[in-house]
């Protein structure tokens, strides 16, 4: 096994961590409930190799940068969509069952924060 990973170019084989990470994001966005959290930490790493080693990637690069970004994309319409729910849920229980529009201007504005480039957890 070490002679045939020896024998792959360094790109192909990064490549293909990538995409594991691809798939890992999109597992746990696929979830009932989504597991926003988990899918948050593969998304941030796949940019963060995406982003550390640009133009080294080889011929895959360019689909995996499409890649994440249609994985960030889904995150913040996914945490939307859900942080709408649950403030439609809090106001239906407060203001006794009325419901008023308020998801067009959650989801218009992307409350959600970045996923990926820049840390909005407090760490950095």
């Amino acid at each position: 096994m070490r002679e045939e990973l020896a024998k792959s170019p360094v790109e192909v084989v990064l490549a293909n961590h990538c995409y594991g990470l691809f798939e890992l994001a999109a597992v746990y966005l696929s979830q009932l409930p989504p597991l926003l959290d988990q899918a948050r930490l593969a998304i941030d790493a796949l940019g963060a190799i995406l982003g550390g080693l640009e133009g080294r990637l080889g011929e895959a690069e360019e689909q995996l940068k499409d890649g994440l970004s249609q994985l960030r994309l889904a995150y913040v319409q996914i945490d939307g969509a859900q942080r709408a729910g649950a403030q439609a849920a809090s106001e239906a229980g407060t203001n006794g069952g009325s419901t008023g529009d308020t998801t067009a201007e959650s989801s218009a504005t992307g409350d959600a924060g970045p996923v990926g480039d820049t840390p909005t957890d407090g760490d950095g």
